[in-house]
């Protein structure tokens, strides 16, 4: 029989997904400074890397790559940091991820999939899949 987690530490797990969320960089590397994983996820597998690339936050991203963030990781329906950008748009999180080491034909879908799904040519050109 397993313990139910701590609520303190479920409180500062939600607190620091939000910070991811909202992009507040600064907050987030603090917390990855003082112990917090960088790859850690959330009840769905979305890393902290992943909510702040889908939410649009590059510096945020950033942060995070610079501490250990893993640019490939997929959350549990198998989807990339790097999909969830390319479905949202956000063109300067995409180049950060890519800068980080991000695999355009990681996931299900993947940012190839992706792009290609939603027409966008310039980006299927970036990834060298035009």
């Amino acid at each position: 029989m397993s313990e139910a987690p701590d609520p303190e530490v479920v409180e500062l797990a939600t607190k620091i997904f939000d910070l991811a969320r909202q992009g507040d960089a600064a907050a987030l590397a603090a917390y990855v400074d003082a112990g917090v994983p960088a790859n850690l996820t959330n009840d769905s597998g979305d890393s902290l890397v992943m909510l702040a690339a889908y939410h649009g936050h590059a510096d945020a991203v950033r942060d995070l790559l610079a501490r250990g963030g893993d640019a490939n990781q997929a959350n549990d329906r198998g989807q990339t940091p790097l999909a969830g950008a390319v479905f949202k748009g956000e063109e300067a999180v995409i180049r950060v991820l890519l800068d980080g080491g991000a695999d355009p034909a990681a996931g299900m879908p993947s940012a190839v999939d992706t792009a290609r799904m939603f027409g966008k040519a310039e980006l299927l050109k970036l990834f060298g899949a035009a």
